[in-house]
């Protein structure tokens, strides 16, 4: 079989781009861009990380021994710590979740920009 110039395996095969084609890469670029910033958002992740080690520091805190609480002048130092954690990671959390990342707002297209 021989290769022809419109067959797509062509290498020397050149695909023009309309102006919707790339404004639909724009838009899904846009859109996976929007997904990262909330999946990344450092609300989410400290949040996460504070809840994380305030349960392991809680859980410390109540299996805490006598000498570890005299150890620290007869405050569970672990408990309050791990419950402050607790509350801090939370605050994170339902701070993320009342007030989400917004989207990123739409920018304007260079043909609106010409005609000013």
């Amino acid at each position: 079989m021989t290769e022809q110039p419109g067959h797509p395996d062509h290498p020397g095969r050149h695909h023009h781009y309309t102006e919707a084609d790339v404004a639909e890469e724009v838009s899904d670029l846009e859109t996976k861009s929007a997904t990262a910033a909330r999946i990344f958002d450092l609300r989410r992740i400290i949040g996460g990380l504070f809840v994380l080690y305030g349960v392991i520091v809680t859980i410390t805190g109540i299996t805490d021994s006598q000498a570890a609480i005299d150890k620290a002048q007869g405050v569970n130092i672990n408990l309050w710590t791990g419950i402050g954690m607790l509350v801090l990671g939370v605050f994170f959390l339902v701070w993320l979740k009342l007030r989400p990342t917004p989207p990123a707002p739409p920018e304007e297209s260079a043909d609106s920009e010409e005609g000013r």
